[in-house]
């Protein structure tokens, strides 16, 4: 379970989240949507202890662990994991050799490369990515799609129990976007991790479907609903929806 409390969180001494509370069960999947610029990827980074955000109230729990206490290598080995709108590219480390890492950081056991090469080329298969990415830079040279499909090679290896997906959808076209989440959906019916999806749209929650959708306006949770809240803000937009909750 992941359990964030009246969580206040600031960047630059400016406030972006605001007394939030959010509860998120094993196997639940998440959305928030909201309009640019109220905090939603900051709640991401507030979780992942990205530098330059701080949290000056409240709290964070996963697994009944003090994410607050933990660093940002702890709470990835308590199995989060994050992809970001625009994975970062890493210069000089290939994927094969981060993600021999991170597996023996994970496991504190030796990595075979036999049993690990035969994994990695299984995944690449799968998810229709060139064997060939295992031995690139990590992100390096690529392209937004190649980006969010190496990100996905690392999804289905390391084999995280709770996700968390930041505007994925920003920079795919139809296509990629269909491949990627569609990828994700098929990772959710195998392992049944828990999922919290940052999107403006509809598209991603058509193939990764939801069971709640909360709205965000100035840093806080104004309206919570089912899916169909996600429909109805596509087709209405999100000034009706904070018009609904008397907020201007």
């Amino acid at each position: 379970m992941l359990e964030i409390k009246h969580m206040n969180v600031y960047a630059a001494d400016k406030k972006i989240i605001d007394d939030l509370s959010l509860t998120m069960k094993d196997g639940e999947i998440h959305a928030i949507m909201g309009p640019n610029g109220v905090g939603k990827s900051t709640i991401c980074k507030a979780i992942l202890k990205c530098p330059g955000y701080e949290i000056k109230q409240g709290t964070i729990f996963y697994d009944k662990q003090d994410l607050q206490k933990l660093s940002t290598t702890d709470i990835s080995r308590l199995g989060i994991f994050y992809i970001s709108q625009t994975p970062t590219a890493i210069e000089g480390v290939t994927n094969a050799e981060m993600l021999r890492l991170a597996l023996s950081a994970r496991t504190n056991e030796k990595i075979d490369i036999f049993t690990f090469t035969k994994k990695c080329n299984e995944i690449c298969t799968k998810i229709g990515l060139p064997t060939s990415f295992l031995h690139r830079a990590i992100n390096d040279g690529m392209s937004g799609g190649e980006r969010k499909k190496n990100e996905l090679l690392h999804l289905w290896l390391l084999e995280p129990k709770c996700i968390i997906l930041d505007e994925i959808d920003s920079g795919l076209d139809v296509d990629a976007l269909k491949t990627v989440a569609s990828s994700i959906a098929e990772y959710y019916e195998e392992k049944k991790p828990s999922i919290l999806i940052i999107t403006h749209h509809t598209q991603i929650l058509d193939i990764i479907k939801p069971d709640f959708v909360h709205i965000l306006s100035s840093g806080k949770i104004v309206k919570t609903g089912t899916a169909q809240l996600a429909y109805q803000v596509e087709k209405e937009g999100f000034q009706n929806q904070l018009e609904d909750k008397g907020i201007k």
